[in-house]
């Protein structure tokens, strides 16, 4: 399977939020000020989540189904891990073998999303959390993981409902966090250092999938230039 344990992801780093409200606490000048600013992002502070809804998706039309909590850690990303990456893993087998994998607790490994070849979209962790699938803790930090069904030495699983629906969920996480569209920022499992997969394959067709990722990114914003216009807060 694509996603790899990495249990050593275990140990949560202070991250960035506290510096944040550290620094904005420091800096603010007033008391007003302070109260204006911590009211505001009050969820940065230590050991305070971001407010999150059960069975919530990040992905328009996706099902959720939970993994394990074993199988990823709580953040609050990007504002305490920046996120600059899309891994692109192959599951060696069913999305219900899939599935059921990352609802193991002794699996240790789970990826944010799973693509059929059908083009459903199954999401098992939140982006703002952190998921062990690439095998390498920074790395895992870093990226949103999406395991696609089927097997790398099998092309007919690389299916066009399948290209198509996962080049729409990582435009989506490109436009999102301002993600380069490109190959040093979606990359398959094989390219992670330390890792011993070879997933997504020599089947996977990297120029097609960057070319229907860019044309899905290009129809979403389209999209959202179109309904700002509509409902009269365009220009």
């Amino acid at each position: 399977m694509g996603a790899k344990g990495a249990g050593e992801d275990g140990d949560r780093r202070i991250g960035r939020r506290a510096l944040i409200v550290g620094g904005l606490a420091a800096a603010a000048g007033t008391a007003a000020l302070a109260r204006d600013e911590l009211g505001r992002l009050w969820w940065r502070l230590p050991g305070v989540d971001k407010p999150r809804t059960p069975g919530a998706v990040d992905f328009a039309g996706a099902r959720w189904v939970a993994a394990s909590d074993a199988n990823w850690r709580g953040a609050d990303r990007p504002d305490d891990f920046g996120i600059d990456m899309v891994v692109v893993h192959v599951t060696q087998g069913s999305l219900d073998s899939a599935v059921k994998a990352f609802q193991n607790p002794g699996h240790k490994a789970a990826a944010h999303y799973i693509v059929g070849k059908d083009g459903r979209i199954t999401q098992m962790i939140r982006e703002l959390d952190v998921a062990y699938h690439a095998g390498n803790r920074d790395y895992n930090e870093r990226s949103v993981g999406i395991e696609h069904e089927g097997f790398v030495d099998r092309p007919e699983d690389f299916t066009d409902a399948m290209y198509a629906a996962s080049a729409r969920l990582t435009a989506r996480i490109c436009a999102r966090y301002d993600i380069p569209v490109d190959r040093e920022h979606i990359i398959g499992h094989v390219e992670v250092p330390g890792t011993d997969h070879t997933d997504p394959g020599p089947h996977w067709d990297w120029n097609r999938y960057l070319k229907l990722v860019r044309r899905a990114g290009t129809a979403q914003a389209d999209q959202g230039r179109t309904a700002t216009t509509a409902d009269g807060t365009g220009g």
